[in-house]
């Protein structure tokens, strides 16, 4: 089989060598020529074997993704296929996947995790499409997902957008999990008379125990480089997934208390001087006289 992959960063780059080492032929375009194979979309299109040729598109979500998909809907024929494999909105697949039909072009939008490890660990996969697409397509799924039963790391979740759903949900169950690790962590190193050492106590919960993880083991990877995390911000970035979650919450009337807090506190993380923790502070202060502390540059700390 033989592929184009258009994006060859972090994601899309290890995703070709994975495919490549399985015997896949893949074809790579990137806006930066120091990585493309080809100069153009349209070359890309034209290295590629007729008919039913596949594209996978692995760039940023938003305008990136866009623009790729618009060029490729002028470039592509009746019968080829198209993959988003992005973090893209559900609703955005929708819409795409209309523009293309009006080709006779398919698409398929496919949720990829696995991060800088995947190239070796494989990807977990998560696709929606035409039942004929998915077909197309399994020997490159099959490339890409984990060893294993098919099952436990790939799944066709359903139409076009159901993907992109799965992988939805999926990161805002990551941001509940990763946040309950970090409130871990920091009630660990606040008591630092009772527990020695940290990393020790995440170590000894790799094997055996009930919490154990894949996000775990990178914690303990994380503080094994840095045992007091000491070279890194606080200040936490998100995707946009785990808002479009509580949003689809919202409006299924589904609660969503863990993530919806994880997303919250990512939130608080830039804000150094929380304007919202003043004014508890400051109400503290009004009803039990509870003692402030100065703002920082405060001139009366200086005093």
């Amino acid at each position: 089989m033989h592929i184009g992959m258009v994006g060859l960063g972090r994601m899309g780059g290890n995703m070709a060598e994975r495919l490549r080492s399985a015997g896949i032929e893949v074809t790579g375009y990137d806006v930066n020529p120091a990585t493309s194979e080809v100069t153009s979309l349209a070359e890309l299109v034209a290295a590629l074997p007729a008919p039913r040729r596949v594209v996978w598109v692995m760039v940023p979500a938003g305008a990136p993704t866009e623009d790729a998909l618009h060029e490729l809907a002028g470039l592509l024929d009746e019968g080829d296929v198209v993959v988003e494999g992005g973090n893209s909105h559900f609703e955005a697949d929708r819409t795409n996947a209309a523009a293309f039909a009006e080709r006779g072009v398919g698409y398929v939008d496919v949720g990829v995790s696995g991060g800088i490890w995947g190239r070796d660990n494989g990807y977990g996969l998560m696709a929606g499409g035409a039942a004929e697409d998915i077909a197309l397509l399994m020997p490159v799924f099959d490339a890409l997902r984990p060893d294993g039963p098919r099952e436990e790391g790939f799944v066709h979740a359903g139409p076009v957008g159901a993907g992109h759903y799965a992988k939805m949900v999926h990161n805002g169950i990551e941001y509940g999990l990763m946040q309950a690790y970090a409130e871990g962590y920091q009630l660990l190193e606040a008591r630092d008379d009772l527990i020695t050492d940290v990393g020790a106590v995440f170590a000894a919960w790799q094997r055996g125990t009930v919490v154990r993880s894949w996000l775990l083991d990178l914690m303990v990877n994380a503080v094994k480089d840095d045992p007091g995390l000491d070279d890194i911000s606080g200040w936490v970035d998100d995707s946009g997934e785990g808002r479009w979650t509580i949003l689809e919450a919202i409006e299924n009337a589904v609660p969503v208390p863990v993530i919806s807090a994880a997303l919250f506190a990512r939130f608080s993380s830039r804000q150094p001087n929380s304007p919202a923790m003043r004014a508890v502070a400051a109400l503290r202060q009004q009803f039990g006289g509870h003692a402030t502390r100065p703002a920082a540059g405060d001139s009366a700390a200086d005093e």
